[in-house]
């Protein structure tokens, strides 16, 4: 009866309960949280910036300003709050990309919709794929959320960058050797904190964490499959399965919605726990998803 049967591996730490609370807190507090749409004004870039560029989420921005550093400033479509899979871009946005030399898409579902749109706002803008050179599971556009992915991402935005303004290649080279130390030093630490956890099963409402799950050992149940909202009956079947394996925690992603992790989270005698994908705060926001994955499933039976 288990759904997608497939494991990974990891080994794990103890965390007093306490900190879990306070990791969840902090996920809460730094998670990118609904917001009330507005209409997105004109944003003229810096006049002290070097380059300006254009990001679909709010995680690129922190890529990109790793490696560009003070030269570059950022303009992110996807308002924080909002899911890049139906989100649909103010005139504010396209106007001011008449005013950026560069856009970087990653693949999420909006870009299929508004990619054309967005690039004939800026004939002159350079379009930059960061997925490239990344082979996909299944189509998952989510591999901002692995860090040796974005090892890989990381090298596109300094070739793009360094092409963009070849006065600063040495700056952009240097945040990249730092930047790549510190993804290196990441990986590690999530995988310490998961390397007792190996095939350790946990629910999640949007199949965000699929990579993640891959590179440190866990398997991940999606309640939404192909963005579609499961039924009752399909409920009803991921309760059982979550009592049969120990699962009392569903995790939920507020930009994609908490309706349905929160009735499992009830059906199961659980409770559901928000984490984000789409956190602009990435590196910690990663490091304390891997704290509360430690501790959570190692609780599973």
């Amino acid at each position: 009866m288990s759904p997608l049967p497939r494991a990974t591996k990891v080994h794990l730490l103890f965390f007093p309960f306490a900190l879990l609370i306070g990791v969840a807190l902090l996920l809460v507090a730094c998670g990118g949280g609904e917001k009330t749409p507005t209409e997105a004004p004109f944003q003229a870039p810096p006049a002290n910036a070097d380059v300006n560029v254009a990001v679909s989420i709010l995680p690129q921005k922190y890529f990109l300003e790793r490696i560009g550093g003070e030269h570059v400033a950022v303009l992110v479509m996807v308002e924080p709050g909002h899911d890049p899979v139906s989100y649909e871009p103010k005139p504010g946005q396209l106007q001011a990309l008449k005013e950026r030399s560069a856009y970087f898409s990653i693949g999420v579902p909006f870009e299929s919709a508004w990619l054309d749109d967005i690039a004939a706002a800026n004939p002159a803008m350079t379009m930059v794929d960061t997925a490239q050179g990344i082979e996909l599971m299944d189509g998952d556009p989510h591999i901002w959320l692995s860090p040796t992915l974005v090892e890989t991402q990381a090298q596109t935005i300094y070739e793009a960058l360094a092409q963009l303004d070849p006065a600063h290649q040495a700056d952009y080279q240097a945040n990249l050797d730092a930047f790549l130390g510190e993804l290196a030093a990441l990986d590690d630490y999530i995988a310490a904190n998961l390397q007792g956890v190996a095939g350790k099963k946990f629910i999640v409402n949007h199949p965000a964490w699929g990579y993640f799950a891959r590179d440190y050992g866990l398997e991940m149940i999606p309640l939404a499959v192909d963005d579609q909202t499961p039924d009752a009956a399909r409920l009803d079947e991921l309760a059982a399965f979550a009592k049969e394996e120990g699962i009392d925690i569903v995790f939920v992603q507020r930009e994609f919605g908490d309706e349905i992790g929160t009735e499992l989270a009830l059906k199961i005698g659980g409770r559901p726990v928000p984490i984000s994908p789409l956190n602009p705060n990435w590196e910690s926001n990663l490091r304390s998803v891997s704290l509360m994955f430690a501790n959570m499933l190692s609780r599973q039976e």
